[in-house]
């Protein structure tokens, strides 16, 4: 017996097999026409009904169709009467079906593959190939129902006190607030004004990440290439701006030598037209870069996100910004936990929250939408006093890492000549550059009259 057999077979009589099955099979899968039509039959009714059809109202349906013939609806009638409703194996059933499932999408994929290739694909180009061919290869059923509160505490507690996996920052309490570093599968924005230091702030973090040994891939759409890789260079090797276009060739490359010796990482900086690029593009240059130079980001920098086109919707009359921005923003938090790495993104400041000293969230340009989807949204803010001793204030906006009146606003330093940032000395916090005492890291409910008294109450029942 065919395993499409088996399956309509289970699909009519087996409600179980059919709620854990149905999400994952597509008409395409059924290269036979009178197997497509039953399992469009079977689909349109579970779909309607949430229930499994009898093999009586199949055959009801497929008879009332117009596009089949009658020699078709005969043939079908003679496969669905010889359905058994003998219990099948429900391990053996469940992997076959997978089975049968990844074979048909790896078969459809590579029939699609050469189409595109072949110029006969007028919606998709060749990039896309990586990732239609990696979609088919990741096609898995999920057995895993939710988590049992009670029966899975033992699971809760390893959770708890595993060591999760972080890159951290070069600042001390960037990696304060953030317990340590950025973690996978999360979206971090840097917000700031025009000419503030957004891209500064990125290539400081990339330089520094790739030297502690960490993949790093750079994506610009504002700058070129080779301009970022120019601010990447005068962080790293101690140059100047000026100085980069001065230094002499072997002078340079000695000092790149070094810094081969120094990092096992790699930095992969790539260049898109503005507007023109979305995750899909990204997805397609994560593959491409993995099946051609064995390159594997740790993360990802994206410059910037208000720039990036979104894959899902076509900015239009009928499409506003902040439904525009909010679907670029979940689709890049999508990539970041379809691939596990932390992107690290930047956005603007409206108009009036460029010449703001206390920039808010509702300073971000064009879309609200935005921190609603990050997990990290921090602010870089500049005043001429700050300028002067050349420092900058970082602000937290949003935080899902830890509590985020934790350090709300504190200094760092900054070095625009070599395109870096640094820890500033504590007594530097001490003004913020007329802005007040910077934040503590008490939290403020901690601080008020009526946290400092139950602090003062020992609540014994709750001792261990």
């Amino acid at each position: 017996m065919r395993i499409e057999n088996q399956i309509f077979s289970n699909l009519i009589v087996n409600e179980e097999y059919a709620r854990k099955v149905m999400p994952f099979l597509v008409p395409d899968y059924f290269t036979e026409r009178t197997d497509r039509v039953v399992f469009e039959e079977i689909d349109k009714f579970f779909t309607k009904y949430s229930k499994i059809p009898s093999a009586d109202i199949v055959k009801i349906e497929v008879s009332n169709r117009t596009d089949v013939t009658d020699e078709q609806v005969k043939s079908i009638n003679e496969t669905i009467d010889a359905f058994s409703d003998e219990k099948t194996n429900q391990d053996w059933l469940f992997s076959s079906t997978e089975k049968f499932c990844k074979d048909k999408a790896v078969y459809n994929a590579i029939l699609s593959s050469i189409k595109i290739i072949d110029g006969k694909d007028k919606h998709h180009n060749q990039d896309a190939i990586p990732s239609i061919l990696s979609d088919a290869l990741a096609i898995s059923f999920d057995n895993n129902v939710g988590h049992d509160y009670l029966e899975n505490a033992a699971d809760r507690y390893d959770f708890y006190h595993r060591v999760e996996e972080k890159i951290p920052f070069d600042i001390d309490l960037l990696n304060k607030i953030t317990n340590g570093g950025v973690s996978k599968k999360t979206l971090n924005i840097i917000l700031a004004g025009t000419g503030v230091g957004k891209s500064l702030a990125m290539c400081h973090f990339a330089s520094s990440i790739l030297m502690k040994g960490f993949n790093v891939l750079y994506i610009t759409m504002e700058m070129a290439e080779e301009k970022i890789a120019e601010r990447i260079d005068a962080n790293l090797l101690d140059l100047s701006m000026e100085g980069l276009k001065m230094v002499e060739r072997r002078v340079f490359d000695s000092r790149v030598d070094k810094l081969k010796e120094k990092t096992q990482g790699k930095l992969i900086v790539k260049e898109y037209p503005t507007t023109s690029a979305h995750s899909g593009h990204f997805r397609a240059l994560l593959e491409e870069l993995r099946l051609k130079k064995e390159f594997i980001p740790d993360i990802v920098f994206i410059d910037y996100i208000n720039i990036c086109a979104s894959q899902r919707l076509k900015l239009s009359g009928n499409v506003n910004s902040y439904t525009y921005i909010k679907a670029i923003a979940e689709e890049l938090r999508g990539l970041a936990v379809e691939y596990k790495v932390p992107i690290i993104s930047a956005t603007q400041t409206t108009r009036s929250g460029y010449s703001n000293t206390d920039i808010g969230l509702e300073d971000t340009s064009e879309s609200f939408g935005l921190p609603a989807t990050a997990d990290l949204m921090i602010a870089l803010i500049s005043t001429e006093e700050l300028a002067e001793l050349n420092q900058i204030m970082v602000k937290q906006l949003k935080n899902r890492y830890s509590d985020p009146n934790f350090y709300k606003r504190f200094i760092v330093g900054v070095d625009r000549k070599h395109m870096r940032l640094y820890d500033v000395e504590m007594s530097a916090q001490s003004n913020l550059g007329g802005m007040g005492k910077v934040d503590n890291d008490v939290p403020l409910f901690d601080q008020s009259t009526f946290g400092k008294r139950i602090e003062e109450n020992d609540f014994e029942g709750f001792k261990v």
